[in-house]
């Protein structure tokens, strides 16, 4: 049996990150800054795979010239959310936000809920066992994080492998959250 090796990547900063807004389809905020950097770190992969938006899109293009958009990666459906920051959201719907944000299942802002974007990831993960080689897949934070609850869930434990010198951070602000951190294209420049 081939193995499929899968590299998810978030794509670059965007303002809209930087202002904590839920994202449109705006470009990154440097979208030369790590083209050379990053141009040859995944040059053995068979596939690059990216969303449809314009920022994953930008992101891809610097580990390949031909990534192929993959709709089951796009974003969020964040319906009347888009572009809305998480400040303004907590004063005007604050009990819309509380809910979407403890309902996996809740889409008050009548886009996806938790449970639809999972569903989609975890049928592409069900589609990509059949496909040998090293993929990377250029998409976003909410898409990383199904993929990752899809391959932990139920057995966590023995479904994590630590190789040496691997680093996880942990953060706790009211809940333990994990953090995956990426490279500061700021401090790098």
């Amino acid at each position: 049996m081939q193995t499929t090796r899968l590299t998810l990547i978030c794509h670059a900063r965007t303002v809209a990150q930087k202002l904590a807004c839920f994202p449109t389809n705006e470009p990154v905020e440097n979208p030369l800054a790590a083209s050379d950097l990053l141009a040859d770190r995944y040059a053995t992969a068979s596939r690059i795979l990216c969303g449809p938006e314009l920022r994953t899109q930008q992101t891809a293009a610097w580990f390949g010239a031909n990534a192929q958009i993959d709709e089951a990666l796009r974003d969020c459906d964040w319906g009347r959310w888009h572009g809305r920051s998480i400040k303004d959201l907590q004063h005007k719907e604050g009990e819309a936000l509380q809910a979407w944000l403890a309902d996996p299942s809740a889409a008050p802002h009548g886009g996806e809920s938790v449970v639809e974007v999972s569903e989609r990831v975890a049928k592409w993960l069900d589609e990509l066992k059949a496909t040998p080689g090293h993929i990377v897949a250029v998409t976003h934070p909410y898409i990383v994080r199904a993929a990752l609850m899809q391959v932990v869930q139920g057995a966590a434990f023995n479904a994590i492998d630590v190789e040496p010198l691997a680093a996880v951070e942990l953060r706790f602000n009211g809940i333990w959250r994990l953090r995956l951190p990426g490279i500061d294209l700021e401090e790098r420049f």
